[in-house]
């Protein structure tokens, strides 16, 4: 045990030395060797429009941080090579893996020590930036003087604007508009292979889909003799969506007529627990959906003997079932108890996000760095730093349109473009007008999922967006949404389980209020005037 413990400690301190090394060499042009430190700092060759950016050289720290194992390949794409040339701004990339950031962002943000640019949401949250204000610069006057294309984009797009200003008026760090993004997000997902042979219609309502969650638990769909099948074993809140709780970013908020409302008092939430405890009861909804991880449930997807899994909401109905995913369909939302239908998602399209790029204190030359983000705020710019460069994975047709190449054998198409591009990180606009003249593939991938949001779009609700908060607000929130979260999702295991709601609601609501509810609920009201307020 000794020796084990000496071994550990030795392993953490050797962890946390190689990555002090790392962050030391991400240094801006405040570190870094004489060479570029000069070069970094000389904007005497700087041309304000046009291209080259600079007349003579410039190095910029560029940090990003991706998935896993996903590597540095994109840094590849032809585009980005090019605009190397275009510009002369030259890109010493800092690939870093999710898989070791979070220790080594708290060295950095504790040191202070950063590079000139940072990429990618993924990178710095809301808080870390807040928090850390002083090691961002204030974007404003250098969108203003130095990127058109953006400024552009913000004028089409208000939203971008809206998503990227601080509580103080100032904008930190640079947006993205994606291309092809759908409205919906997770949609209703049914074998439809166990449909056909029990002889059953596609579910419309609650009541349908009751009927049709019984007869897969009851009937044997799946053919193998065995009373294995589980008709439902999610424990997100998606299964009420049709009591109109459609809650896109997981946060227990809405906006109701213009209102930020907090929907786990509400009643339609209090009537989707009871439509819930039924369903529990009766064991239409897996016995193990409280205390199961996302290993044992992507086991259930994927039973390799037999399908066990009857009704899901999935992005898309290929994504989790592995080679039973041919037998499930999309199907348009469930109406609810009021006869309405709710899609989850957002009716502008799920398409926007923050912190797609930041210049830093330690840059010298942000009217440079500006500049280089700026090239990629352009239609063409944006697909191929979405998919990859024309001419390796985009066909740019004789038409005016565009096209995705097949990807290599053996890779899959998503695989293929995180390879390519940055794909969902760094700054991009892909105007509404241009999206057009983008033809995708509706039998997988972004195509499939564009092609199946057409049977819930119409009825996606307005979320609560994604609102910034205060540096004072983040001390506050995370005590309070830590203890009442946690309270919720006790609550509603016990509610859905065991029943009682209507005996247990307002002791359940006092306990709320009696936590702290009121004053999480004036922080997140008082971010979202805020964000209504940007003009």
């Amino acid at each position: 045990m000794v020796k084990q413990g000496k071994k550990a400690s030795a392993k953490k301190l050797t962890t946390g030395l190689l990555a002090a090394v790392m962050v030391a060499g991400l240094a801006g042009c405040g570190g870094g060797n004489g060479e570029n430190n000069a070069a970094s700092t000389d904007t005497s060759s700087f041309n304000k429009e046009g291209l080259p950016i600079v007349s003579e050289p410039v190095t910029l720290k560029v940090l990003t941080v991706r998935w896993g194992s996903m590597g540095d390949t994109f840094t590849q794409n032809q585009w980005l090579k090019d605009l190397e040339t275009n510009t002369n701004v030259k890109i010493d990339w800092q690939v870093m893996s999710s898989n070791d950031w979070g220790e080594q962002k708290s060295i950095m943000l504790a040191s202070g020590t950063l590079p000139d640019v940072v990429i990618g949401d993924q990178t710095f949250s809301d808080s870390d930036i807040v928090n850390n204000l002083s090691y961002f610069r204030p974007l404003d006057e250098y969108i203003d003087q130095y990127m058109p294309n953006l400024k552009a984009a913000m004028e089409e797009t208000p939203d971008m604007k809206k998503i990227s200003t601080f509580p103080d008026g100032k904008i930190y760090s640079l947006p993205t508009r994606l291309p092809s993004r759908p409205k919906s997000s997770r949609q209703p997902v049914i074998n439809k292979t166990w449909l056909e042979k029990l002889g059953l219609k596609v579910p419309d309502t609650i009541d349908e889909l009751y009927n049709v969650m019984k007869a897969f638990k009851e009937q044997d769909p799946n053919g193998n003799g065995k009373a294995d099948e589980i008709p439902y074993i999610e424990v997100s809140n998606d299964l009420i969506s049709p009591f109109g709780i459609a809650d896109l970013n997981n946060n227990n908020m809405l906006v109701k007529d213009g209102k930020a409302v907090y929907y786990p008092t509400s009643e339609e939430y209090k009537e989707g627990l009871k439509w819930e405890n039924k369903l529990y009861t009766e064991g239409l909804l897996d016995k193990e959906l409280f205390t199961q991880d996302d290993t044992m449930r992507s086991a259930k997807f994927q039973n390799p003997d037999a399908p066990v899994v009857g009704f899901s909401y999935q992005w898309t109905p290929d994504a989790v079932f592995g080679k039973w995913g041919e037998q499930y369909v999309t199907i348009p939302p469930i109406a609810g108890p009021d006869g309405k239908r709710y899609t989850i998602g957002n009716p502008n399209g799920m398409n926007l996000a923050r912190n797609e790029f930041l210049i830093t204190s330690s840059c010298k030359t942000p009217e440079i760095a500006a500049r280089w983000a700026d090239q990629f705020y352009t239609d063409e710019a944006s697909i191929q730093n979405f998919w990859g460069a024309i001419g390796t994975v985009i066909q740019k047709n004789d038409d005016g349109t565009y096209t995705l190449m097949d990807p290599p054998a053996g890779t899959s198409a998503d695989a293929w473009y995180w390879e390519q591009s940055l794909r969902d990180f760094g700054p991009k606009y892909v105007s509404p007008a241009f999206e057009k003249n983008i033809v995708l593939s509706t039998e997988s991938g972004d195509g499939l999922k564009l092609q199946l949001d057409k049977l819930g779009s119409e009825y996606v609700t307005e979320p609560f967006p994604n609102v910034m908060y205060t540096a004072e607000e983040f001390e506050e929130l995370p005590t309070l949404t830590t203890d009442i979260d946690s309270y919720v999702n006790t609550m509603r295991a016990q509610f859905i389980s065991k029943g009682n709601i209507d005996e247990g609601w307002d002791a359940y609501v006092k306990q709320l209020n009696d936590m702290g509810l009121d004053k999480l609920l004036k922080i997140r009201t008082e971010a979202y005037s805020r964000y209504t307020s940007v003009k």
